[in-house]
């Protein structure tokens, strides 16, 4: 008989599931549907996802850190080997074909989990001061930050470079700058705005000319009348005619967050924000019992950034308060790649916490 260190029960945090959860389960109903066919392969999403989870948790991270620079450096190694051997996409360059088995590798989303880690080590071995970081720090931290960013510009990627630049300094922030360098920054971006619009690619520009035209693209006004057709409760399946008359473009991914209104109402809507801004507020709040754990709070308000800003952007832009672009909602929109990247960041931090009493991690015990 198996009987697992009773440590795992104690410090695992529940809360967690119980908040993403509903989340998934919802998102797999409206997926099945839409689509049959997406239902079956999200649930082979689901496993590779729960295998990916129970990976990184039993990884015995704290024990082997010395490892996180190399794994930060290999996944820029890749995001380098996207421009030389990549698989091109739509006008963009994004992923790398693995040889003999013909699946593809996007190194932007395996570079999420390095990022963090990368900064949360980063940020162990040199805390910061009463006062926060001054501008030697700030600069040694902005490297590990900009590089992956300018990288992933390159390809284009601009929403997921955007991303890992607003994590990674939002991490700053939380943890502690002088106030007199973010003061500077803002300064700054304010005069180099013009300067860095005229350097976007053309379909960037038409983002968002479309967003501050008074005329909303085709997607954005098929989703506004998806969400003005739901109303407070919502309507049957077979009357969401928006999404089953595919009058509502990608509504199970891009535009998911329509088609749950659609189906639910002001109420689903209200729900599952809710669940968002509950897990948010939890994975915030783990800072305060973990004040001098800094590796593991870099890794919780890293994903309570990740979350906040996909969460943020991808509703803004499905009623037309921003510009069209490809970022799904965490573990709702249908999709492979997101949900494992986030199974992965959260194995991570569950590691963390259940472990935390024990720096040296020992390694889960198992009585036979």
């Amino acid at each position: 008989m198996i009987k697992l260190d009773r440590r795992i029960l104690t410090h695992f945090d529940f809360l967690q599931l119980f908040l993403i959860i509903p989340i998934i389960v919802l998102s797999y109903i409206l997926v099945s549907e839409a689509n049959e066919i997406l239902a079956n392969k999200q649930i082979i999403y689901f496993g590779v996802g729960f295998l990916a989870f129970c990976l990184s948790f039993l990884l015995p991270i704290r024990r082997i850190e010395w490892i996180i620079p190399m794994f930060y450096w290999v996944c820029i190694v890749l995001l380098l080997s996207v421009d030389l051997f990549g698989v091109s996409r739509l006008g963009a360059r994004r992923w790398l074909e693995i040889p003999f088995v013909h699946f593809t590798l996007q190194p932007s989303e395996v570079m999420k989990p390095a990022f963090l880690l990368m900064l949360a080590y980063l940020i162990k071995r040199s805390p910061p001061s009463e006062d926060g970081y001054g501008l030697k720090d700030f600069l040694r931290l902005s490297f590990y930050i900009l590089l992956p960013f300018a990288l992933i510009l390159k390809e284009p990627d601009l929403g997921t470079a955007l991303i890992l630049l607003l994590v990674g300094y939002t991490i700053l922030f939380v943890i502690g700058v002088n106030k007199k360098i973010w003061i500077c920054i803002f300064l700054a971006i304010g005069f180099c705005t013009p300067v860095l619009y005229e350097n976007l690619h053309d379909y960037q520009k038409k983002r968002i000319y479309d967003f501050v035209s008074k005329e909303p693209s085709y997607h954005v006004k098929q989703s506004i009348i998806a969400i003005g057709s739901g109303g407070l409760k919502g309507k049957p399946k077979d009357e969401a005619t928006q999404t089953h008359f595919k009058f509502l473009p990608i509504a199970t991914s891009d535009f998911i967050f329509a088609y749950n209104i659609e189906r639910f109402g002001f109420y689903g809507a209200l729900g599952l924000l809710s669940f968002y801004g509950a897990l948010i507020a939890h994975l915030l709040s783990l800072n305060y019992g973990l004040k001098n754990d800094f590796f593991t709070q870099v890794v919780a308000t890293g994903i309570a950034a990740l979350i906040f800003i996909y969460v943020g952007v991808n509703v803004s832009m499905t009623i037309g308060f921003a510009p069209v672009v490809g970022v799904p909602l965490p573990f709702f929109s249908y999709g492979g790649s997101s949900f494992v990247t986030f199974m992965v960041l959260f194995g991570i931090l569950q590691n963390l916490l259940t472990f935390r009493f024990d720096p040296t991690y020992r390694s889960v015990k198992i009585k036979f």
